[in-house]
């Protein structure tokens, strides 16, 4: 995941680098005369991480523009945080001065996606940010049957 403008940049100019070395990297497989599945082969993984670091470029920019993605369970919840930084324009930086806190503990938490954060401190963290969180919850269907104990019927 992409968090700030400086790895926004340095993918968007690693993009432009791995498209041109894709393309000489091609034209010497087929001087070789390598056969179309070989050429393949030998390049998918290439242009599976293109098309990997091209996908984060795009998340991040739908981020910026305020796009999020719905959270259920809470999974994700670190993503969250750190999209509602990016898409105000934060630093994490200037969330470390909202928090208190220094940069680096902003860093780890970010690098580690808020793994393990405690409720009280994700809605420090949606405080520093102004930023309200709703929730609605609805009703899941299972494969088996509930008592009224909560345990499954047999």
């Amino acid at each position: 995941m992409i968090r700030n403008e400086t790895e926004y940049r340095e993918a968007v100019q690693r993009i432009g680098d791995e498209q041109s070395r894709l393309k000489e990297q091609r034209a010497r497989l087929v001087e070789m005369k390598l056969s179309k599945e070989e050429v393949k082969r030998v390049l998918d993984p290439v242009r599976s991480f293109h098309e990997q670091l091209k996908e984060e470029v795009e998340s991040y920019e739908r981020l910026k523009r305020g796009e999020f993605e719905e959270l259920r369970n809470f999974d994700g919840l670190g993503r969250l945080l750190i999209a509602l930084r990016i898409s105000q324009g934060l630093s994490q930086r200037d969330l470390a001065e909202r928090l208190g806190v220094h940069e680096t503990q902003i860093s780890r938490d970010e690098r580690n996606e808020y793994h393990g954060v405690t409720m009280d401190r994700a809605n420090r963290v949606l405080e520093a940010l102004c930023v309200e969180v709703k929730t609605r919850v609805t009703a899941t269907t299972t494969s088996s049957k509930r008592t009224r104990r909560g345990r499954a019927s047999v």
